[in-house]
């Protein structure tokens, strides 16, 4: 075989590259061009591959080159928009690392070849963007960053691709214009949060507490860190410069914005640097500069001069992340394949060769001792010598092989015996482990039965405790944290918070010894398992390699004794050969024997586990001890923990009576008459106030229950208080707006209101009058002021309460009936028009009709999702009231539903008429495109109406978006339609001024400018009409809606 390669690599090519001929200097040219395109797609498709290695310098440097060549990037797009970019991740990010570099290196004109792909690489950016790890996030993050680096160059075509710019260039980018320099800083800041966002993206997505910079991985991730440090140091100069440079022109308080920003993004900067100058990777191909300790202080001018712009310095020796591989690059430099490999002539051995041509000296040249021809027994002398030889070369090289197995024997021999040695270390600490902690778990769950036993007995006694102090306190309510107004309320709060935190901290501590030694013991049952496993499964692969020896060994053998029959001479090799195979078994005995010694010293570690095991039990009993005082310290907390909840909520009540009492102070506060109110907000007081009263009675109650629960009763008497005090205050500031009858008779309500809290929040204060504390009086009181807030109220719409709840579910079954009955009219009509129309008005008629049902189907979707989030606004809100009594009490809510409704149904009705009118060639299209904006409108007004009092987390809120934006789709459909139709319908008279003389061109044009005028004219006069028209109907509907009403009743 190696015979035939030879002689087939001796042949030459047989068509030479210096023969092409060459026709022409066209020809030249294109073939020029055909090199030089073939030479930038193998850099390309080289630089940009899938493997996860950082990208070749070299292959990077001719695509640039490229692009100066060809003066712009159409080359380099061309070979990219074959690669499939959106299919493999390391693809991607390899493509963004060259395109980086040519942006920065290449052309100018690179940016504007680009910006053509602007659209490809932002749908790309969101594809990747759905990924959440890997190159895929990453890739989503630097498209965002080039897609935002070429907009940035196209506003501002003074700023070269590599930001290199002097102090005079920066001035003259910003045309000593305030409002440049201040977009232009704007700019700058949201260039370089793209370029911290990749940085921190990068960082994220490597394990760092590994050497991955050392990695071909790591490298192929961290590559593109080098341009981001490059774009990052010139952006962080520039900004300080221009944040200088607008702190001398404008006030401090407008640039509030840009230097917290400035301020954040320093911070990050700093940081990134830093943990980048820490990477061995970039020590050798980059110099990372370090910015100041503290950011520059823009309020003092002066600070520019002590500003010093980072530099980055590349060693020019130093080695690139491309050079990583030298294998590839040595290969590709050092093998021309275009010239053919001449390798030296193999010269078979011939017999002269061996025995040499002298007569004299030949005893087997007996062709020139007796004249005659060779006889066959020359012949096979002859071929036995060349067989010998043969056979001598292939013995030598069967030894080389010897040695070669023999010493990746010896040397996978040591690997196993040393990777056994570490797992038979492993194994004898993990079963100890296990053992020691099995003994852990006995003796903990028999910890744990122990504590049942006791917490049994336990519960038992505070059970009879409960029932001797039944007649002071019955726990029935959560608490929560004090009003933090008072200084030694919030004293007695922060014992008491220090006092629950060491309890829960002892209790904490108990269950996490416990978790903790359950978890011990389950973790080590696993480990060990998993390594004895392991042990198990190498000692078989080990055993499986020395088999594998044996029969390589015994293949040689054969090979030997079979080259032994063919010459005696080849006896000593073989049995030279034959004594290092002995030598090799004798050496694997050795191995096994070691291999056996190992397996009894396990068996002594197992033994030696007995005596560890006495030392876990003494351990145990230890702990016991420990869980016994930490239980005891517990009950201690935890009498002491019930008296502090006391305490607290005693200073929750003295503290809301001093708020009811300072409610109260301020009735004959002279200050206070000038005060005024609206009886709706009173009621709203009210109603709060009376909420909180069942809620009051629900913690109270909880905490007669549970001690524990006094946080959700601290809460609700705080809270209780602070809407009784605001209920007193507004009842006095409503009382100045109203007659004086009324008036006194509403003070008088306001302090009796005042008394009953007063009362309450005095019973609850002592703990034998907490559980029969009554709340009736106070809840009547505040009933009376609610209602006289309710005789006070406005009336808005002249409807009775009835009137105004049925008129809401009137008017959302009108507008569903008008939907209805509007779809109903549509299918009538394209059914008429397909049995009427054909050709193009029949195809115009059926699209717009279609639009219009499709139009129809998305409103009555709307409506249906209106009245299911309708339905949850009103039970979620009306509490015990009524429906209707939830109407009128939102009756401005009320109202604008109304008229939305309303508007929906109207417009329906007005563009199916539209369409008919249309569709029967009597119509304008215009009105049928009015009417869609006018239904768009309508669904946006409802929309706004039924959200307005809306929970945001509402499944039926995101149903009505949803149904809102199909409205708005099916209007856009409902126009597109209509125009295209009136597009096909309408029919372009050709414009033929060939007949007409100059003196008729001019005239023709005359008339037409007047015309112009006069539609410019009137089309004015027609906005100015529809202004006019809006006013008034913004008017009309206040009115209607008793707007002006409202703001009397509030003024």
């Amino acid at each position: 075989m190696d015979r035939v390669k030879s002689s087939m690599q001796q042949v030459p090519n047989p068509i030479p590259k210096a023969l092409i001929r060459r026709t022409g200097g066209a020809n030249s040219l294109e073939l020029e061009k055909e090199n030089f395109e073939r030479g930038q797609a193998v850099s390309i498709n080289k630089a940009i591959n899938t493997q996860e290695v950082a990208v070749k310098e070299k292959h990077a440097r001719t695509c640039i080159l490229g692009t100066h060549h060809e003066k712009g990037a159409h080359t380099f797009w061309a070979a990219v928009n074959r690669l499939p970019l959106s299919s493999n991740a390391v693809l991607c990010w390899k493509f963004c690392h060259v395109f980086h570099k040519l942006l920065r290196d290449g052309h100018p004109n690179v940016i504007k070849d680009s910006m053509r792909n602007k659209a490809d690489l932002s749908d790309m950016s969101r594809m990747w963007g759905h990924l959440s790890e890997g190159y895929g996030k990453l890739c989503s993050i630097y498209l965002k960053l080039l897609i935002t680096k070429m907009e940035f160059h196209i506003k501002n075509p003074r700023f070269p691709g590599n930001l290199q710019m002097s102090n005079r260039q920066l001035d003259e980018a910003g045309e000593n214009d305030v409002n440049n320099f201040f977009q232009l800083t704007v700019e700058m800041f949201d260039y370089l949060e793209c370029e911290l966002n990749l940085f921190l993206g990068v960082f994220s997505s490597l394990d760092m507490s590994r050497s991955v910079s050392v990695t071909a991985a790591g490298q192929c991730r961290l590559a593109p860190l080098i341009q981001v440090i490059l774009d990052s140091s010139h952006l962080y100069d520039y900004t300080v410069k221009l944040l200088f440079k607008l702190h001398s022109c404008l006030p401090a308080d407008t640039l509030q914005g840009h230097r917290d920003r400035f301020q954040e993004q320093f911070k990050k900067l700093k940081s990134l640097f830093y943990r980048s100058s820490n990477l061995q990777y970039f020590k050798r191909l980059i110099q990372i500069p370090q910015l100041p300790e503290n950011p520059p202080n823009f309020l003092r001018a002066s600070a520019l001069s002590e500003h010093i712009s980072p530099v980055v310095v590349i060693p020019a020796e130093s080695s690139s992340p491309e050079t990583e591989h030298m294998v590839d690059l040595v290969t590709e430099d050092l093998v021309d394949t275009d010239i053919p490999v001449q390798p030296a002539t193999v010269v078979e051995p011939r017999f002269d060769d061996l025995f040499g041509t002298s007569a004299a000296t030949d005893p087997f040249n007996f062709n020139n001792q007796n004249g005659m021809r060779k006889d066959d027994k020359d012949r096979l002398i002859e071929q036995l010598t060349r067989e010998i030889q043969a056979l001598r070369e292939e013995l030598e090289s069967f030894r080389l092989e010897s040695g070669r197995l023999c010493q990746a024997l010896r040397g996978r021999v040591n690997e196993l015996e040393a990777e056994l040695a570490e797992q038979s270390h492993l194994r004898m600490q993990a079963l100890g482990e296990s053992e020691f902690l099995r003994a852990e778990l006995d003796d903990l769950r028999r910890v744990k039965e122990d504590t049942e036993k006791e917490q049994r007995s336990l519960t038992e006694i505070e059970r009879k405790a409960v029932a001797n102090e039944q007649r002071y306190v019955k726990l029935k309510e959560k608490y929560t944290e004090l009003v933090q107004s008072h200084a030694d309320l919030l004293r007695k709060n922060a014992e008491v918070t220090r006092q629950m935190t060491v309890a829960r901290a002892a209790q904490d501590e108990v269950d996490s010894v416990r978790r903790e030694m359950q978890e011990k013991v389950k973790a080590a049952q696993e480990a060990a398992a998993r390594r004895e496993q392991e042990q198990v499964e190498q000692l078989q692969e080990l055993q499986r390699e020395l088999i594998s020896s044996r029969v390589e060994l015994d293949t040689l053998k054969s090979t030997m004794a079979s080259s032994q029959q063919s010459s005696e001479e080849l006896s000593s090799q073989l049995s030279t050969v034959e004594s290092e195979k002995v030598e090799l078994a004798g050496s694997l005995l050795k191995k096994e024997e070691e291999l056996a010694g190992l397996g009894e010293e396990l068996e002594r570690v197992q033994s030696s586990l007995a005596s560890e095991r006495e030392s876990g039990v003494k351990t145990a009993e230890a702990l016991q001890n420990q869980l016994n005082e930490k239980e005891s310290r517990e009950q201690a907390l935890e009498s002491q923990l019930v008296a502090a909840r006391w305490s607290t909520l005693q200073g929750a009540v003295e503290e809301a009576e001093r708020i009811v009492q300072d409610s109260l102070a301020q009735l004959d506060d002279p200050a206070h008459i000038s005060c005024t109110s609206s009886a709706d907000y009173l009621a709203s007081r009210c109603q709060a106030s009376l909420d909180c009263m069942d809620r009051l009675h629900s913690a109270r109650d909880g905490y007669l229950a549970d001690n524990t629960g006094v946080s959700e009763l601290v809460r609700a008497v705080t809270h209780l208080a602070h809407l009784v005090g605001d209920t007193i205050v507004q009842g006095s500031a409503t009382s100045h707006m109203v007659p004086v009858e009324q008036a006194d008779a509403l003070s008088d309500s306001v302090k009796a209101c005042g008394a009953e809290a007063l009362a309450l929040l005095g019973q609850m204060k002592e703990q034998e009058s907490l559980a029969t504390a009554d709340s009736a009086t106070l809840r009547a009181a505040l009933d009376g002021i609610l209602a006289t807030a309710e005789k006070l109220r406005p009336r808005g719409l002249e409807l009775q309460q009835g009137e105004l709840g049925d008129l809401v579910e009137q008017e959302m079954a009108a507008t569903s009936a008008a939907v209805e009955s509007a779809a109903a009219r549509i299918e009538d009509m394209l059914n008429k028009s397909r049995a009427v129309d054909t050709g193009v008005k029949m195809e115009v008629n059926e699209r717009i009709l279609a639009s219009c049902t499709d139009l129809m189907q998305a409103i009555k979707e709307l409506v249906l999702s209106s009245k299911d989030l309708q339905r949850d606004i009103v039970d979620s809100g009306r509490g015990a009231a009524s429906m209707k009594e939830f109407y009128v009490k939102n009756s401005r809510w009320t109202e604008g539903l109304i008229s939305a409704s309303k508007a929906v149904g109207w417009g329906a009705t007005v563009m199916v008429d539209a369409a008919d009118l249309v569709v029967q060639g009597k119509g304008k299209y215009e009105e049928l495109m009015v009417c869609s904006h006018e239904i768009a409108a309508s669904t946006a007004q409802l929309v706004a109406a039924s959200k307005v009092k809306a929970d945001k987390d509402n499944a039926n809120l995101g149903r009505l978006k949803l149904a809102s934006k199909g409205v708005t789709q099916a209007t856009a459909g409902v126009v597109a339609s209509t125009k295209s139709g009136k597009s096909q319908i309408e029919e372009k008279d050709t414009m033929d001024f060939s007949s007409m003389t100059l003196t008729q061109i001019k005239r023709q044009e005359m008339d037409s400018q007047v015309s112009v005028l006069e539609l410019e004219t009137k089309l004015q006069k027609e906005r100015e009409r529809l202004g006019e028209l809006r006013k008034k109907h913004y008017e009309l509907a206040g009115v209607a809606e008793g707007w002006g009403e409202e703001d009397e009743g509030t003024g």
